[in-house]
């Protein structure tokens, strides 16, 4: 290292010179992107605002990645299957795609991993009930929500019913024009002074309140008989439209969302609003990125896994061994032996990105930002080195050599990219996929688009960081060996 000590003065031009070479200066998207850029952001905005109206569970997003991938001769992966192009699914909750590559499975692989689950309200095993002539369903929030945001807003309910014979309901109801809309009843602001604005904010919004209003019309009977005449008329609605009773709710999974589409917000178009963009944001530009690959040096495998919202735990999470019998299964079609050693030297050679959405500084709450180190939005995919809580508690802290190799990657490929953490370190923090997936020794950082209002009803994104993330998941599966 150079020793300081006495040095010529420099000339302004030397110093803008100087910083221009050394210092690292924020570029935005729109700085850098030219007519045909500008018309293929907007472009593939339509396409993003498209997957969000109708991958409104991790069901339909499961359908969604399905149906483009089989557009695009991906099939199903089994045995003896042939190709290069293909799928596999879990559950009907999570799926996987592989594009098999020139070096063979056995080599290493190019991983994106995102998750298809987002903050919702599910109902309870015993959810209907009657109460002053309105019928409800009872709910339990998943994932980390503001409960307030969820009251007095049009809601939509979307899932699957089972029944006892083995037959499997599918309803959907809130999001075509002509349906009608549920929703969380709020207390007047003339009544709620004691009861909701003298508390804190988490006492004040009760989760066993979150009741959703479904109906208000009882059966027409003869004058004497029994209560409950609008909850039987509810269940004889679900009888006559779907063939199912109040028992068959017990093995149901309905989850209430927001309903509407995906919408473009401000007058210039440049943002998009929508339900769900974490992490539905960055399962879309891995889906793109991953359809777009041809022949690609690397094998290349995009997941899209559940139950992130909840800390990743069950069969359609990340955290099982599914991608362990991906592995295997891809290897298989490659025409290689999927032996367990071989596994686990694949995933241990291979480069991994946990495709997850940060949050971009919110120009209304800077004081939770760090704003040296905060996203800002239009400015890019935006790569966390470490996310976690504290001391980096629950974090993957990717290794140097393995952010240097991506950052020269996405520089050669031009991408606009920048580095962020999430807010200051003892105002809260988050976890991703990326441990779970580094548990098998592979290269793995935390890279995704920023987002404002996150797990709010409502999540604002930037078009242009979404066209950058799938430029940047592009040029990973096409980058040369690490």
């Amino acid at each position: 290292m150079a020793k300081a000590g006495k040095t010529t003065r420099l000339t302004k031009k030397q110093f803008k010179d100087l910083k221009e070479k050394l210092a690292l200066k924020p570029i935005s998207v729109w700085d850098k992107a030219d007519a045909a850029t500008r018309q293929e952001i907007f472009k593939m905005g339509e396409r993003y605002k498209a997957f969000l109206s109708q991958a409104k569970t991790e069901r339909l997003a499961v359908e969604a990645i399905r149906e483009r991938a089989r557009a695009l001769g991906f099939k199903p992966l089994k045995a003896g299957a042939k190709g290069r192009r293909f799928y596999l699914e879990q559950q009907g909750k999570a799926i996987a795609l592989c594009v098999l590559g020139k070096k063979g499975v056995g080599a290493g692989l190019r991983i994106i991993g995102s998750h298809i689950d987002a903050p919702r309200l599910d109902l309870k095993m015993h959810p209907l009930y009657e109460n002053q002539e309105l019928a409800f369903l009872k709910t339990h929030y998943y994932g980390g929500i503001k409960k307030y945001q969820w009251l007095a807003r049009p809601l939509a309910l979307h899932g699957v019913v089972c029944t006892r014979e083995g037959k499997t309901v599918q309803v959907h109801v809130g999001d075509a024009p002509d349906d009608p809309v549920f929703t969380l009843l709020d207390l007047l602001p003339h009544l709620s002074r004691k009861s909701q604005e003298s508390k804190k904010l988490s006492d004040a919004f009760e989760a066993e309140r979150m009741n959703l209003l479904i109906g208000g019309l009882p059966l027409d009977v003869e004058e004497g008989a029994e209560n409950d005449k609008v909850k039987l008329a509810v269940l004889k609605l679900l009888q006559d439209g779907y063939g199912v009773s109040e028992a068959d709710l017990i093995s149901a999974e309905l989850e209430v969302v927001p309903a509407g589409l995906a919408r473009d917000v401000g007058l210039d178009r440049a943002l998009v609003g929508a339900y769900g963009q974490d992490d539905r944001a960055s399962a879309f530009c891995a889906l793109e990125a991953i359809l777009a690959l041809k022949d690609p040096a690397v094998t290349a495998v995009a997941m899209f896994v559940d139950k992130e919202e909840i800390g990743s735990e069950g069969p359609t999470s990340a955290n099982t061994r599914w991608i362990e019998l991906l592995v295997a299964g891809f290897m298989e079609a490659a025409g290689e032996k999927p032996s367990y050693l071989a596994v686990s030297r694949a995933l241990a050679a291979s480069q991994a990105l946990s495709a997850d959405v940060n949050a971009a500084l919110d120009p209304d709450f800077p004081e939770v930002h760090e704003k040296r180190n905060a996203a800002l939005l239009g400015y890019g995919v935006t790569l966390t080195k470490y996310t976690g809580h504290g001391g980096k508690y629950s974090a993957n802290d990717a290794n140097a050599e393995y952010v240097a190799w991506l950052r020269k990657v996405w520089d050669q490929a031009g991408v606009t990219w920048q580095a962020a953490g999430m807010g200051k370190i003892d105002e809260g923090g988050g976890g991703t996929i990326a441990k779970l997936m580094a548990v098998y020794g592979l290269d793995i950082v935390d890279v995704g688009p920023a987002l404002l209002s996150m797990h709010s009803p409502f999540e604002v994104s930037h078009k242009a960081d979404i066209h950058s993330s799938v430029g940047a998941f592009r040029a990973f599966y096409l980058a040369g060996p690490r």
